[in-house]
């Protein structure tokens, strides 16, 4: 479940970063194939451009002043459910309960989301640094913790 937990973080995060890491590892054979539940739409080829697309105008978006917080409830309440899906999704493409899943995905774009926030606004806060840095930072912490959820082994295990 520790992926599910993972991909969750990531979706408090960056909401649509877990689908485009999902589709990209599921096309391209890096990530086992499960038959139920949402990991079947990710078969679409077409998913694939899409996803990645969504995800880097997230990208571009998150820096807009006019974006709103992650933590209003519309943006809360859809990084929850995507982190359920994604969660869902990869604890069934490799085997596990697909609600344990979505729990442990749901539960962790909860702790990303608030913690992301939290995050961006005392470094601002407490630094020179702009905001727009900051979010750079999270960007690469969003991508490579996705990275980590479908390819990684979990910590202590090697």
């Amino acid at each position: 479940m520790w992926r599910s937990l993972l991909l969750g973080v990531v979706a408090g995060l960056r909401s649509q970063t877990p689908t485009a890491v999902l589709t990209w590892a599921w096309r391209s054979d890096r990530l086992p194939h499960g038959r139920r539940g949402p990991a079947v739409l990710l078969d679409r080829p077409a998913l694939v451009p899409l996803a990645v697309t969504a995800a880097l105008g997230e990208l571009v978006v998150d820096k807009l002043p006019a974006t709103p917080s992650r933590l209003d409830p519309g943006p809360l309440g859809g990084r929850l459910v995507l982190g359920a899906v994604a969660g869902w999704a990869i604890a069934d493409a490799h085997g596990r309960s697909g609600a344990a899943g979505a729990a442990a995905g749901a539960a962790g774009a909860g702790l990303g989301s608030w913690g992301g926030a939290r995050y961006r606004s005392a470094a601002t806060d407490r630094t020179d640094v702009a905001d727009a840095v900051w979010a750079l930072a999270e960007d690469a912490a969003a991508i490579g913790l996705g990275l980590l959820a479908v390819r990684g082994r979990p910590p202590g295990l090697g």
